[in-house]
């Protein structure tokens, strides 16, 4: 069964005076969809995620992450969490939109797959927190003061999918993981970085293990 991915990120400091300068240098180096590129909503949260946001904007027009973070500055507190959503396009099978779980947060464009082909770009949601340093009693330390929730591991991964047609679309899909985080520790002043699911398994694990039942 697919597992829910995230990357935790930490810093040497995400105090409050360094809370949305880091958080912005992460937007920054975010990989936007080409069809909606820029934050597509932002929340600000009170204590813990169980409580109802003192802030919550979904823009009709992607903005700029400049923008974003302005807007819920405005409400910055030590034990507050502040969430902005994006898209990103990775290649998925044709017809595989459940399985993604997009739900509302999916665009209903599609960029155009390559002629007899059947994957196809989609824009996938992806939710970037950053998190005070007394949110949820010091959450930050096993979830990170960012921690960016990648939706499904399915397109980094496609266990169903027969690997000759697959290999290339999941490549680069890995590619665009692999060159975000990249840009994150060369560009953003992180002391850790770790990619986690909720099971056991890593995503490397699984990655070797499903390069191992092809060879």
């Amino acid at each position: 069964m697919p597992d829910e991915l995230n990357l935790s990120l930490w810093f040497p400091g995400f105090e409050m005076g360094d809370m949305m300068p880091r958080t912005l240098s992460v937007l920054r180096q975010f990989p936007y969809s080409q069809v909606r590129p820029g934050i597509t909503a932002a929340a600000a949260y009170p204590l813990s995620w169980s409580e109802a946001p003192v802030y919550s904007h979904s823009f009709d027009f992607p903005v700029a992450p400049e923008r974003a973070v302005t807007l819920v500055s405005e409400f910055l507190h030590e034990d507050y969490a502040y969430e902005f959503e994006a898209l990103w396009d990775l290649w998925t099978p044709e017809g595989d939109e459940a399985r993604l779980r997009c739900g509302g947060l999916c665009d209903s464009t599609t960029l155009p797959a390559v002629p007899g082909d059947a994957w196809v770009l989609r824009p996938v949601p992806v939710k970037i927190a950053a998190l005070g340093p007394r949110f949820e009693d010091a959450d930050y330390r096993e979830n990170g003061h960012i921690l960016l929730r990648l939706g499904l591991d399915a397109p980094f991964l496609y266990d169903d999918q027969e690997f000759g047609d697959a290999e290339m679309r999941v490549r680069a899909n890995v590619q665009k993981l692999v060159n975000f985080s990249s840009a994150v520790e060369k560009n953003c002043g992180t002391s850790g970085r770790v990619l986690w699911s909720e099971s056991d398994e890593t995503l490397a694990q699984k990655l070797v293990a499903r390069l191992q039942r092809v060879q």
